[in-house]
């Protein structure tokens, strides 16, 4: 399993769709989860709702031999541990990864500019996305800068690691 962490628009999405595809995986993008939920609903998702339908559906894919990437920003301590405790369920380990954009005008211009990919879902503004902050990491994540290297060297920075690994995603032939 391939969690995911970092603020909106440095590239999460990008890179996990690139990530997914290489390794066959099952992408898990809580953008998509929590608009259908909003949708079907009518009320805005709230707390930890989104994560939870994820982790159900990370579990049964996990326990099916599959490997998955959770896409979501994963502020908090508790969101992170979350997907680890659900690998762990499932008997498989849980690399986290943290994606940054280290060039601030960068990511600006990408927060500026992206257009939604998730119909309706209303993208957060650059003042909303500076506002969010990390709590602290308790294991260190791989860091990936999304400013430093394309998307296909990001992929390989992750795959190098999940290979060095070996057993967080299995082998496709």
């Amino acid at each position: 399993m391939v969690a995911l962490s970092g603020l909106p628009g440095v590239g999460k999405s990008t890179l996990a769709r690139a990530l997914a595809t290489r390794l066959r995986a099952v992408w898990l993008r809580i953008d998509s989860i929590e608009q259908a939920m909003a949708d079907a609903t009518g009320r805005v998702v709230e707390d930890d709702q989104g994560y939870r339908v994820a982790h159900a559906v990370a579990a049964d894919n996990l326990r099916l031999g599959l490997c998955v990437v959770a896409d979501s920003v994963n502020p908090l301590a508790v969101s992170r541990a979350g997907w680890r405790a659900v690998a762990t369920a499932a008997g498989v380990p849980c690399l986290d990864v943290w994606v940054v954009c280290s060039d601030p005008a960068e990511h600006r211009r990408r927060v500026e500019g992206r257009p939604t990919e998730v119909a309706g879902l209303v993208l957060p503004t650059w003042d909303k996305v500076m506002a969010r902050r990390f709590e602290q990491w308790d294991r260190p994540p791989l860091v990936v800068d999304t400013a430093q290297a394309d998307v296909e060297t990001c992929v390989d920075m992750v795959a190098a690691a999940l290979e060095a690994a070996a057993t967080l995603c299995p082998k496709m032939d």
